[in-house]
């Protein structure tokens, strides 16, 4: 399968208001891990939990747990899934404006889109059924399904297993921008997600609002007329 192109999206900061779902996820998860006592210190503020926002799950824990033992690691994984996932289904928090009908309108002009997330696989998976954004996209890459290790593993992978010709990464970490220059593509900051200031500088576009991505990619107009 090839695929002419393609625009990857992360998903914590770019498609989702994630702080609303994350912070109380990781609150919960720490009161657990010290009531199996698992764990003696205490939970890491709001400010450290957003900051670790785009990291895979093994760079988390070993910023949140230091020295903590593979058996509290293991439990952390575990009460952090279920934490998300039942969060996610009381809607604690919400897509950023325009994600859902932008993503329906480059879908329907024939654009593939995808995931390409640091994210647990179960995570990613109950969010895109969630808000009803599976059946806008081909697939969803993150780090917890193929064990990657790093954003730009992650996209290399996606382009070689789709064999895209042309894409477009869009994201709000340094991570992203650096995952798509990295791999030749084009890429979209979010200024609107988690980003510290300068942390985008090198993106080819930095938008501050979902829908101005529309104004933004290359060669869109050519996708278009191929579908005509």
């Amino acid at each position: 399968m090839s695929i002419p192109y393609a625009v990857l999206f992360d998903m914590d900061g770019t498609l989702l208001q994630t702080e609303r779902l994350s912070t109380p996820a990781f609150q919960r998860t720490f009161e657990q891990l010290r009531q199996n006592g698992l764990w003696d210190g205490p939970t890491p503020d709001k400010s450290e939990l957003i900051n670790i926002l785009g990291m895979t799950i093994d760079q988390v824990w070993k910023k949140l747990l230091p020295g903590a033992s593979e058996e509290a690691i293991q439990a952390a994984d575990t009460f952090l899934i279920k934490n998300e996932i039942q969060l996610i289904h009381e809607r604690v928090t919400d897509l950023y404006p325009g994600v859902f009908e932008t993503l329906r309108d480059l879908h329907a002009k024939g654009v593939a889109l995808f995931i390409a997330s640091n994210g647990q696989e179960e995570y990613i998976d109950a969010l895109c059924e969630e808000y009803g954004l599976k059946p806008f996209l081909t697939d969803l890459y993150s780090a917890g399904r193929f064990r990657t290790r790093s954003k730009n593993d992650l996209v290399a992978k996606l382009i070689t297993d789709y064999q895209v010709q042309k894409a477009v990464m869009v994201g709000d970490r340094h991570s992203d921008v650096e995952a798509g220059t990295s791999n030749g593509l084009f890429t979209i900051g979010c200024d609107f997600g988690f980003a510290n200031p300068g942390e985008l500088d090198g993106a080819d576009v930095i938008i501050t609002k979902f829908p101005q991505i529309l104004d933004h990619l290359p060669e869109l107009d050519t996708v278009r007329q191929s579908q005509t």
